[in-house]
């Protein structure tokens, strides 16, 4: 009992024994975890006993170190990058004044604008879902802040109770709106004036019809799109815009931080081409994509510079250098040590590749005559 295990200090406790030995197995599995729990908690005090103790390394000749940490409020700037909840990232292109935003015909100016080109291929559906729940809930709230005026100026609360009962359906998760008494009811309009809140589960989600009825509930078009009018010139656009509210979040991916320039800078031992990253002070890549693109314009030393002397051409670099000391502007590109690499690359398979240097003019090719 109690009074009896208060006759005994706490150490000799772990020494009574009971008869049910189910029981007992139960006290010394319980024995084991809070000696573990014991050690575990010791071992972590030790070591941040032993952390303060011992001390930062210093280099040779410092007495003390000082840092000091400063918080510095970013604003949003082109180039930061942000998301929305459902993986739709992406970059801040231009920030524009209010008042050369779209706006509606009630004057509401839009906060974001997407890029249509980066929805409908990437069938990121969430993103409209959120939109399309967004504006009906909107929506509603805006027509219960309408009925709270309507009853604070007429007394009549009986629009504002009925409009509640067909917004928030009675059910288990629910107590029914017609239970509240009219204190309640008002107190319930404030809270959803600014929007209605609403839960869509992953499996069991809202379906199309089920917005549907919200949209019309809310007094706006089942297509969820609207009329916008340019913030510039005032004119309306060509068609209607789905419009809607959604989370935007700002990522810790700011162009601040990742703004690089590089001149010359370490290489690769193996290609001999730039290193890759800020980190390592390297250089940008230069994908297939931007090939494709000055292969499209037709920059053709442009991209013989990229491919060569900027990137893996050890003799070429050293000629540029030259030319650029010279003052002249003209300079011969060699061979990529990404070809050498290939080449020792198949040597090592077994297959000899040499490279035979010949002029063009020594086996000049004929070519056919056209036909007439």
């Amino acid at each position: 009992s109690k009074d009896t295990l208060d006759e005994y200090p706490r150490s000799q406790w772990w020494q009574f024994a009971v008869e049910n030995e189910k029981l007992q197995s139960e006290l010394e599995a319980l024995r084991g975890q809070y000696d573990d729990s014991k050690k575990a908690l010791e071992q972590r005090f030790m070591d941040k006993v032993e952390k303060v103790q011992r001390g930062d390394e210093m280099p040779p000749g410092v007495m003390k170190m000082v840092k000091v940490f400063v918080a510095v409020k970013r604003k949003m700037q082109p180039g930061d990058k942000m998301a929305g909840r459902h993986g739709n990232k992406g970059v801040v292109s231009r920030i524009v004044p209010v008042e050369d935003m779209p706006f509606l015909e009630d004057g509401t100016h839009a906060d974001i604008v997407l890029n249509p080109l980066g929805v409908p291929s990437r069938m990121n559906v969430g993103q409209i879902l959120e939109t399309h729940l967004g504006w009906a809930c909107a929506g509603m709230g805006r027509k219960i802040g309408e009925l709270i005026d309507t009853y604070k100026a007429a007394g009549d609360i009986k629009p504002l109770r009925k409009t509640l009962e067909s917004f928030i359906p009675a059910n288990d998760r629910n107590e029914p709106v017609r239970d509240y008494d009219d204190e309640s009811i008002v107190r319930l309009s404030e809270q959803m004036r600014r929007g209605v809140s609403i839960a869509t589960p992953v499996f069991d989600g809202a379906h199309e019809a089920d917005i549907n009825i919200m949209l019309e509930q809310a007094g706006l078009h089942t297509s969820g799109q609207s009329q916008l009018y340019d913030g510039r010139t005032g004119e309306p656009f060509d068609r209607k815009v789905t419009m809607g509210y959604i989370y935007m979040l700002k990522l810790h991916h700011l162009v601040d931080d990742k703004i690089h320039a590089r001149s010359i800078g370490p290489y690769s031992l193996v290609t001999q081409q730039p290193l890759g990253g800020k980190a390592q002070f390297g250089g940008q890549r230069f994908g297939e994509m931007e090939v494709w693109a000055l292969e499209a314009y037709g920059a053709a030393y442009t991209l013989q510079e990229m491919l060569t002397v900027k990137s893996d051409d050890v003799a070429g670099r050293t000629k540029v250098y030259e030319a650029i000391v010279r003052g002249d502007d003209t300079f011969e590109a060699g061979i990529p040590e990404s070809f050498n690499v290939l080449v020792k690359e198949m040597r090592s398979l077994g297959l000899n590749v040499e490279l035979e240097n010949t002029k063009l003019d020594d086996n000049p090719v004929r070519l056919p005559d056209a036909a007439e």
